[in-house]
């Protein structure tokens, strides 16, 4: 028996158009499931060289939850590019900012392979809006509810 190696021409014609909804579903729990979507290991075919994973259009990011007291505690460091600039944000202060989408942006982010030109172009197939409103309709997206496939993903406020 021979070993299934996909092409990527037959990578392209395989993808799909996923629609998630984030109200209320937990952002780890969330960022894993579309880690394994981007990154097609859900598909039979599954090859780790080709980007044979589907795009992701996920809606309402700034409903995101996330559990314990993590909205409050834990704190994302970053750099503004001088001297001293070292900032921080908790998960509470991005959600209430102008960009709360980036949140599931970076969770998902963390979950791929780091530093390769693969997730790059994966993390491409990944659209995030904060609102409900999204312009993919015409792709006709399925939706994949995460929040129904397992108890534990779907926290109340």
């Amino acid at each position: 028996m021979k070993t299934f190696s996909m092409t990527t021409a037959a990578a392209a014609k395989d993808k799909k158009w996923i629609l998630i909804d984030a109200e209320g579903v937990v952002l780890g729990r969330l960022a894993s499931i579309v880690a394994l979507r981007l990154k097609g290991k859900h598909k039979p075919g599954f090859t780790p060289h080709v980007d044979c994973g589907d795009n992701v259009v996920i809606i309402n990011a700034a409903k995101v939850r996330l559990t314990g007291n993590k909205m409050n505690d834990k704190v994302f460091h970053y750099h503004t590019g001088f001297p001293g600039g070292v900032k921080e944000r908790t998960p509470r202060q991005t959600l209430a900012g102008k960009t709360p989408h980036k949140l599931v942006v970076r969770a998902v982010e963390r979950m791929m392979k780091k530093d390769s030109p693969l997730a790059r172009d994966q993390m491409g197939n990944l659209k995030v809006y904060a609102g409900p409103e999204h312009p993919h309709a015409a792709q006709n997206p399925t939706v994949l509810d995460v929040a129904k496939m397992n108890p534990k993903n779907k926290r109340s406020a």
